[in-house]
Formats: C-alpha cells, sequence, structure tokens
C-alpha cells in the first residue's frame, strides 16, 4: 500500500512548492507602478504646468524658448505668440515651443 501512495505523495509535494502563478507576475506590476509613480506622474504634473502657463499667456511676459533665447511677449494669439528677442528685433514662435515663463523680477521666490 505505501508503494502506491509514493507517486501520489511526491505529485503533491511538487505541487505545494511551486509558487502560484499570479506570484510570479508581481515584480513586473511593481516595477510598472514604481516607473509611473517616480517617472510618469511627474512628468505629466510638469506637463499641466506648463500648459497652465501658456494658457495664461499674456503681452509683457518674459518667456524662455526651446531654443533658449529669451524674450518679451508682444503679441498672442490661440497658436501663434509675436516675440521680442531685441529692440526692434521681432520673431513669431508657436506657443508650444515655449519652454518656460520666467516670473518677473519683483515676486518673492516659492520657498519663502
Amino acid at each position: 500500500m505505501s508503494a502506491s501512495l509514493l507517486p501520489v505523495l511526491a505529485a503533491a509535494a511538487t505541487a505545494q512548492d511551486a509558487p502560484p502563478a499570479w506570484l510570479q507576475f508581481l515584480p513586473l506590476v511593481a516595477m510598472g507602478f514604481i516607473f509611473w509613480f517616480l517617472i510618469l506622474r511627474p512628468q505629466m504634473r510638469r506637463q499641466k504646468d506648463l500648459q497652465t502657463k501658456l494658457g495664461g499667456l499674456k503681452k509683457g511676459d518674459q518667456v524662455v524658448t526651446a531654443g533658449g533665447l529669451v524674450a518679451k511677449v508682444i503679441k498672442v494669439d490661440d497658436h501663434y505668440a509675436e516675440l521680442e528677442l531685441a529692440p526692434n528685433v521681432r520673431v513669431k514662435a508657436v506657443k508650444a515651443t515655449i519652454g518656460d515663463v520666467i516670473p518677473p523680477a519683483g515676486s518673492p521666490p516659492a520657498n519663502d
């Protein structure tokens, strides 16, 4: 009787040692969550802040273009902004190429 029971016990022991299938995918899910939390979420927040700044763009604001040029906004349309790079040097730029809006010099720093 013990000879016929031995294969059954061996099969039960091997099935018990194997981890569940969902446990094998747990590291992949954890890496996806970490990737989203550390990389994608902050990037989406920065993009949303930039879109808010570009939506509130007005005449007289100082901006930095994606090419690194600092300019003053002269006129704003739906898709374009006319920028003054130097006295009597004006260019028309796509609003999406504006990298940042420079705060006025008289405003206090954000950490005060």
